[in-house]
Order: C-alpha cells, then structure tokens, then sequence
C-alpha cells in the first residue's frame, strides 16, 4: 500500500505492437522487478510527455520512436507507489532497440500477443488492454 503522505508520481510509457508482436523488457533494480514491461518512466519537470517518451526510449533502448498514437489514462496504486500514467502506442523510427540500461533492464524481445511471458508489469497490462479494447481510462489499486 502507498504512503498517504507520497507524492503521487506521473509516469509516461509505450508498447511497441509490430507483425502480432510486442516489444518487452524484464525489470531489474526496480519495484516491479522480475516483471515484464515496455518502456517508460517519470516525467520531469518542464518536460512535455512527448519528449519523456522519447527521451525514455533512447535511454533504456537507444531507438528513436514516433508516437502513433494515445492509448490510456490510469490511476496506479501498487508496487508500494501512487502513479498517475498515460501510454502511448510507439513505433520505431531510427535503431534497434539494446540494453542500455544493465542494472535496470534484465533481457528484452519481441513476444507474440498470444502468448506473453509472466509476469507482467501492471502498465504493460493496462496498455495491451487499452490497445486491444479502446478502453482510455484505468483505476488500479493493489
């Protein structure tokens, strides 16, 4: 359970969806550790989500993305935290996506939709869920 008195956080993230496949990376160093993701993180100040998104994307994976278009709000209490998030669907503009992040990215692949490894990190979860149903609005609480 999150602290009453925490900040809530703002947190921008993105799924990579190509050929019936999605792009994740296993968590390490982290909350969430173990659990697959995609990328994102926290929006600092004076930054717009757009730039977030594509800063985040060229930290951890070092590829420049292009936002394809907007997928969900949601309001996250788990993993000990408050998050407010949005994700986005991205595609790769320019790189192959590498770690380059060791001490916080485990391994990366691409996963077939159908089939995706476990577990999963709850902003993927929503992400998908968003991306499969329409739905643009989320409340998560552990």
């Amino acid at each position: 359970m999150a602290d009453k008195n925490q900040v809530v956080g703002v947190g921008a993230g993105f799924i990579i969806v190509e050929n019936g496949k999605t792009f994740l990376a296993k968590r390490k160093g982290s909350h969430a550790e173990g659990c697959y993701g995609s990328c994102g993180g926290h929006l600092e100040s004076g930054e717009t989500i757009e730039e977030c998104l594509k800063r985040e994307a060229k930290e951890e994976l070092g590829i420049e993305i292009e936002i394809v278009k907007f997928l969900c709000c949601f309001n996250m209490i788990k993993y000990g935290k408050h998050y407010m998030d949005l994700e986005f669907l991205a595609k790769i503009k320019n790189g192959e996506p590498k770690i380059m992040e060791p001490d916080r990215i485990e391994n990366i692949g691409w996963y077939d939709l159908n089939s995706l490894p476990s577990p999963l990190f709850e902003p993927l979860k929503v992400a998908l869920d968003a991306y499969k149903t329409g739905k643009t609005f989320y409340e998560v609480k552990e």
